[in-house]
């Protein structure tokens, strides 16, 4: 999978919201793989929304359409790695996104976020879309 992009939930989003930079920057890529964790928050988000139920339907069909990446014990060993680095370097970052960090390096996939907070991981490929 080297090359290609995990999608973080804020570009998941832009993708939801018809951003067109953010679909074509997709399009043009190799590979769009979707973290498990990045599901649980947009289900999140959608039972907090006033469209509970379109919401999730969209979620299920984004799902369904695209590679979703779970977490396993290699994956844990990555969290480990990344959580104290993090740690060591003074700069926490939100929990979920550590472990999209860890499946990003566990698969050597580069992260498409909008979350600046993902260059303070180290050895994580990161780009802004």
């Amino acid at each position: 999978m080297s090359g290609s992009y995990l999608l973080d939930t804020s570009v998941i989003v832009d993708i939801f919201a018809g951003d067109q930079q953010v679909v074509v920057r997709l399009a043009m890529a190799d590979n769009g793989f979707v973290p498990s964790i990045a599901i649980g928050e947009l289900a999140y988000g959608a039972l907090k929304s006033a469209r509970v139920e379109d919401n999730l339907n969209q979620i299920k069909r984004f799902a369904g359409a695209n590679v979703v990446i779970s977490y396993d014990e290699e994956t844990g060993y990555w969290h480990g790695v990344v959580k104290d680095g993090l740690r060591r370097a003074g700069h926490p970052i939100p929990e979920n996104d550590i472990w999209i960090a860890a499946i990003a390096l566990q698969y050597d996939l580069t992260v498409a976020t909008k979350d600046r907070h993902f260059e303070f991981v180290p050895d994580l490929n990161v780009e802004m879309w």
